[in-house]
């Protein structure tokens, strides 16, 4: 069976981009800027397969506009909140995404997110430009030895943030959907109400789907649930959080601080953030090491790969 000709929408990192080449006929977006639908479906003409991202928005009059010649679309993220997967399944359309290569990486982040909230790194940078030297009082922060680390979502992402979390030595509790059985749970406690999580942990993470019930989740109701000495932190994504409520909690100092990789209207994220001391916030690079960018290609490509050869592919969507 002959190669299949695939666009790529956006530009990837060059190691990316031979593993795509030795793969496919593909046509690269080289100018580094985002592309309209327009200029999507405009690339895609004749083409075989899309090889997207997150930036692109999937919904059903993409789908019905997707050209007669493409057969599979990919998205270079394990999010698809900006998928129409109902639509994709209606047109028959195979859609594949970049599970399990990122969780390791996400982790290390929230734990990087964790530990700059609780040594207030935000402060500490900023106290370098003008040091006077050390104080008994100088920028006190919080162990997290003994803390109690509460996951709102405890699929892999979660419970290997849990993992590193029990690596310094913090209890750890979860809510999701579900109570998984005690070989996932690896001894952590269960809360059906996150809101219960909330009121009972020092460090509260957010790694669950952004999913209709869980968009605006982190609300002034909820936060008020909090102790004044927690920790948020957010990497899962930016719909999830009420900027409003979470810019006043901190503000007002209701909470310790928060670490965010994630925003609301990425990349013209709420500006008060820069403002906040207590605010410890990122670019969204949870997934951005050599790596993770490597992995997440190939497993993509692995996908479009068994969607040309009509074989089964464990990162199958729709």
């Amino acid at each position: 069976m002959s190669r299949w000709s695939i666009f790529v929408a956006a530009k990837m990192p060059d190691y990316v981009e031979r593993d795509i080449a030795a793969a496919f006929d593909a046509t690269f977006n080289t100018t580094g800027e985002k592309l309209t639908t327009d200029q999507v479906l405009k690339g895609l003409e004749g083409k075989d397969a899309l090889f997207g991202n997150v930036g692109i928005k999937m919904d059903a009059d993409f789908f019905a506009r997707l050209p007669s010649s493409v057969k599979a679309v990919g998205t270079y993220s394990v999010g698809y909140d900006h998928v129409d997967l109902a639509a994709a399944k209606a047109k028959g359309m195979p859609v594949f995404n970049t599970p399990d290569v990122l969780t390791d990486t996400v982790a290390e982040c929230a734990m990087l997110l964790t530990l700059s909230v609780a040594r207030r790194i935000t402060e500490s940078v900023a106290l370098m430009q003008n040091w006077k030297g050390w104080t008994p009082l100088q920028l006190n922060g919080m162990e997290l030895v003994g803390k109690t680390m509460g996951i709102f979502g405890f699929g892999r992402v979660g419970r290997a943030i849990a993992e590193r979390g029990r690596g310094f030595r913090m209890q750890i509790a979860y809510s999701d959907l579900n109570k998984l059985p005690p070989d996932l749970e690896q001894g952590a406690a269960y809360y059906p109400k996150p809101e219960d999580l909330m009121a009972n942990c020092d460090v509260f993470i957010l790694a669950c789907n952004s999913t209709p019930e869980t968009r605006g989740f982190l609300n002034r109701e909820r936060l008020a649930k909090m102790k004044p000495t927690a920790i948020v932190v957010n990497i899962a994504r930016g719909d999830i959080v009420n900027d409003d409520a979470l810019i006043e909690a901190l503000a007002q100092n209701r909470i310790m601080g928060a670490g965010l990789d994630v925003f609301n209207n990425e990349p013209n994220y709420d500006p008060r953030y820069r403002s906040l001391p207590n605010a410890f916030i990122l670019p969204h690079i949870g997934s951005s090491t050599v790596e993770a960018r490597r992995g997440m290609g190939r497993i993509l490509i692995e996908g479009l790969l068994a969607a040309k050869d009509g074989k089964p592919a464990r990162n199958r969507l729709a």
